[in-house]
């Protein structure tokens, strides 16, 4: 199952960064080529995305957890009935907050110590896993996910990378 992490210490505090993932209207803001946001209701929320190649592309999304006391969201992708259903078996995101320490690691710009206080490390983990894959035996049964998961797993960690400078960009 290709999974990709990335974490990254941002300086704005956790309950502000908290208030911008936790409200799916802001995706636009933060994460990767979504244009909108529609039919956010009952843990249920469609991103309106738009592919490098500029086409729209609309993909539906459940809210599987929402802890404000971790700092911890997962959604997770609706794929049955859907072209996304080709290509993918499940499909999963998981962001959690940790307020930063004095002291910590630095922060990719070198900022540490005192800097940390008011400070936020926002780690992103995207799972997926990719059609013709069985769990149970633990093999691939189909030539794109034996050879296709390398492929997600790189363009997986991109879209973090990304998702991190937006957040970046916000907590300024």
């Amino acid at each position: 199952m290709p999974t990709a992490r990335r974490s990254r210490t941002i300086a704005a505090p956790t309950e502000e960064l908290w208030d911008v993932i936790s409200d799916p209207h802001h995706l636009p803001r933060w994460w990767p080529r979504v244009t909108r946001v529609e039919d956010v209701a009952d843990r249920a929320f469609t991103e309106v995305m738009r592919t490098r190649k500029g086409k729209l592309v609309r993909a539906d999304f459940r809210v599987a957890t929402c802890d404000e006391a971790e700092w911890t969201l997962v959604w997770e992708q609706l794929l049955e009935g859907t072209p996304f259903a080709r290509v993918l078996q499940s499909a999963e995101t998981q962001v959690w907050l940790e307020p930063a320490l004095a002291g910590a690691p630095p922060s990719r710009d070198g900022g540490a110590g005192e800097q940390q206080r008011g400070a936020t490390v926002v780690s992103i983990e995207l799972r997926q896993e990719m059609a013709g894959y069985s769990q149970t035996s633990g093999l691939f049964t189909g030539f794109s996910a034996r050879f296709g998961s390398p492929m997600v797993r790189r363009a997986a960690r991109a879209t973090i990378d990304e998702a991190l400078d937006g957040l970046e960009r916000i907590g300024g």
